[in-house]
């Protein structure tokens, strides 16, 4: 039998104290927020001068990232909760083995990476230099970005204190 509300003693019950949110986790679901939305604004181009540049076969107009990249669209969605979660955990007063924003610097960093990758490095369509990147991808950076920065602000205002490798 489950317990009630009324049964279970005061001191374990979870509440949501949203004064526990501070500026690095407003910045990092900012960042998040925008990843979500920048997901589906229009990352790339082709050039229409160009009769054989093309994008998953389509010689003319501009693609987003949900359209293009099947694997990175849900990879860069999860990313993008990674700061809702993190003020989650905080605003419920939940203990972890870990610095709180950690994790989600690591994601925002990673998001950050894979962004870079894709949109330098291994641009998609062909040829690639007729390819050019528009105002989504841009955004996604920048969401990515403040990610990893609202997630250090959040390490220091906690002023964690990280020991040398090796001490105990």
């Amino acid at each position: 039998m489950v317990p009630t509300r009324a049964e279970v003693p005061s001191d374990t019950l979870r509440t949501m104290d949203l004064a526990k949110l501070k500026r690095g986790e407003i910045v990092a679901m900012c960042g998040g927020l925008l990843l979500a939305v920048a997901i589906f604004l229009p990352w790339y181009t082709t050039e229409s001068t160009n009769p054989f540049s093309k994008i998953d076969g389509h010689h003319t107009g501009t693609f987003s990232c949900w359209t293009v990249h099947p694997i990175l669209r849900i990879l860069l969605l999860l990313a993008a909760l990674a700061p809702f979660i993190l003020s989650w955990i905080i605003v419920r007063g939940h203990q972890l083995s870990w610095p709180r924003g950690q994790v989600t610097a690591v994601v925002g960093l990673t998001a950050a990476a894979l962004i870079l990758y894709n949109g330098l490095i291994d641009r998609p369509g062909d040829p690639r230099a007729t390819i050019s990147l528009t105002v989504g991808w841009f955004i996604a950076l920048l969401a990515s970005i403040l990610e990893l920065v609202g997630a250090n602000i959040r390490q220091a205002e906690t002023g964690t204190v990280r020991k040398p490798p090796g001490t105990v």
